[in-house]
C-alpha cells in the first residue's frame, strides 16, 4: 500500500492537558475469523472529556516505543473511533469493523498502539447515529445526515488521543489512517506524524455510498473505482 504524503507546513501547537496512565493489564484478543493476539490495555486519568478511552499496546510495543524515542522509526498508531454497530455487530453500512480487525493485525506485526476512542457516530453518539442512519435511508449521505440533525459533519476531537500518546511516552507516530484530519489535529496537539499509512479499502455493496462520501466530503485517501 502506498503511503500518503505528509504536509511540510508546521502547524501551531495547542496546549494539551496532562493525562496519566491509570491501570494496565494484558488481555487476550480473538476475532471472529480466528485471528488472535494479546494486547496490553491502558486506561487513563485526566482525559479532557472524561470518557473511558483505552489504548491497546500491540506486538512489541515497548521496543517500538524505545526505538521511536531514540529517533528511529516511529511506532505504528491508529486512533479508532468506537462503532458499536460495525465493531461489535458486524454492520456492513460502514468499514469500521474491518478497519479495526486490519489495524490490530498490522500494528501487532509492526509494534505500536491502537487508541480505542469513545466517539460513536463521528462524535454525535449512538442514538444520534441511528437517527442519521434513518436519514441516510431517505437519501442523505452520512455527512449530510449529521448536519440535518444539527451536528457538524464530524465532531471528533483528537485531544484525548494526543493526551493518551503523550502519557505513554509517544511523541512521534506513523499514523495508520485514511483521514487527513487525524494527522492535522495530532500535529497541532504536539504529536509529530512522521508518515501517514493508509488502511485497506473495505468495499462492499452496502457501504459504497458511505465510502464515496468519505472521499468527497473529507478527502479520505481511498482508491475507489467509481470516484474520480
Amino acid at each position: 500500500m502506498s503511503e500518503a504524503p505528509r504536509s511540510e507546513e508546521p502547524l501551531p501547537e495547542e496546549p494539551v492537558p496532562v493525562a496519566t496512565v491509570r491501570t494496565q493489564l494484558t488481555v487476550p484478543l480473538r476475532f471472529v475469523d480466528g485471528y488472535a493476539t494479546a494486547a496490553r490495555v491502558f486506561s487513563f486519568d485526566g482525559l479532557r472529556d472524561g470518557r473511558e478511552h483505552i489504548a491497546l499496546g500491540l506486538g512489541d510495543w515497548a521496543r517500538a516505543l524505545r526505538r521511536g524515542a531514540a529517533g528511529g522509526r516511529a511506532p505504528l498508531i491508529r486512533p479508532h473511533s468506537e462503532c458499536l454497530t460495525g465493531d461489535v455487530f458486524g454492520s456492513q453500512r460502514c468499514d469500521c469493523g474491518p478497519q479495526l480487525r486490519e489495524a490490530v493485525e498490522r500494528i501487532a506485526r509492526a509494534g505500536g498502539f491502537l487508541l480505542y476512542l469513545r466517539q460513536e457516530g463521528r462524535g454525535i453518539g449512538l442514538y444520534a447515529k441511528l437517527d442519521a442512519y434513518a436519514l441516510q435511508d431517505a437519501g442523505l449521505d452520512t455527512y449530510e445526515a449529521n448536519v440535518a440533525l444539527g451536528h457538524a459533519e464530524d465532531e471528533r476531537d483528537y485531544t484525548v488521543a494526543a493526551q493518551m500518546l503523550i502519557a505513554l511516552g509517544v511523541r512521534r507516530v506513523a499514523l495508520l489512517s485514511n483521514n487527513p484530519d487525524k494527522a492535522e489535529q495530532l500535529a497541532r496537539l504536539g504529536v509529530t506524524v512522521t508518515r501517514r499509512v493508509p488502511t485497506g479499502v473495505h468495499l462492499s455493496p452496502d457501504n459504497a455510498g458511505y465510502l464515496a462520501a468519505k472521499v468527497n466530503h473529507s478527502s479520505h485517501t481511498l482508491d475507489l473505482p467509481f470516484v474520480g
